[in-house]
């Protein structure tokens, strides 16, 4: 099913139930391997989920029994979706990264976290962009 493309921020419950129904691997940029911060949570929910997780973070060799990367660049595998627990400004330089890999589909922005900028230019470059949304709040929304 086709979707079209979202504006800067969808609301739309048909294109984010595609984005879920259709990726399987999702990089978590800052996801703290503390079991109290919401980037653990929501990643735990996702694997629950059957989600392949790809830990982003700057220390950890593992976190949720995944192994961690110090970037997005540095992931061998596929990447369907980026989602970032970082401050906005980090999605500028992230988009970027995602472009290059030409891999990634959906740049998600957790809640609380907007970048205009950013999500026009993933929109831009094919992706499907969402900002100030919870990746597991709208799955939960969606498949419960």
């Amino acid at each position: 099913m086709e979707c079209p493309m979202p504006t800067i921020n969808t609301n739309d419950a048909k294109i984010i139930r595609k984005i879920f129904e259709d990726c399987k691997s999702i990089a978590i940029i800052g996801l703290s391997p503390d079991e109290t911060k919401a980037s653990n949570m929501v990643a735990r929910y996702l694997l629950s989920k059957g989600y392949k997780i790809i830990p982003i973070y700057p220390k950890e060799e593992m976190i949720l029994g995944e192994k961690v990367y110090r970037s997005l660049s540095e992931v061998p595998d596929r990447v369907d979706m980026v989602d970032m627990f970082r401050k906005p400004e980090i999605a500028d330089t992230l988009v970027e990264e995602a472009m290059k890999r030409g891999d990634v589909k959906y740049f998600w922005l957790q809640l609380g976290i907007v970048n205009d900028a950013a999500i026009k230019k993933a929109i831009e470059a094919g992706m499907i962009g969402v900002q100030n949304k919870c990746t597991k709040i709208e799955h939960q929304r969606l498949f419960s």
